[in-house]
């Protein structure tokens, strides 16, 4: 009851409880934002990898390394996901 009418916490209380609102408020968007990117690049990784594959091929084949069997046949082995 000794603080009941008294000044209060003063403008350092205030100064740094925005502060420890502001960083706990921050810290919780971030952790928001690490865990909806961790989801959506784990969807997006083996597609981005096996459109790679596909445009290194189409390059290959029109640099005229491999010839149209060759192309068909490794399209293939990349289509079924096998070495």
């Amino acid at each position: 009851m000794m603080d009941w009418y008294g000044d209060g916490p003063g403008w350092g209380g205030w100064l740094m409880m925005t502060v420890v609102m502001l960083a706990f408020w921050r810290l919780v968007v971030l952790g928001v934002m690490a865990r909806y990117r961790s989801f959506r690049d784990h969807d997006r990784r083996p597609q981005d990898r096996q459109d790679s594959a596909d445009q290194v091929l189409r390059d290959r084949a029109a640099r005229g390394e491999i010839d149209a069997e060759e192309y068909a046949r490794r399209l293939e082995v990349l289509a079924s996901g096998q070495r």
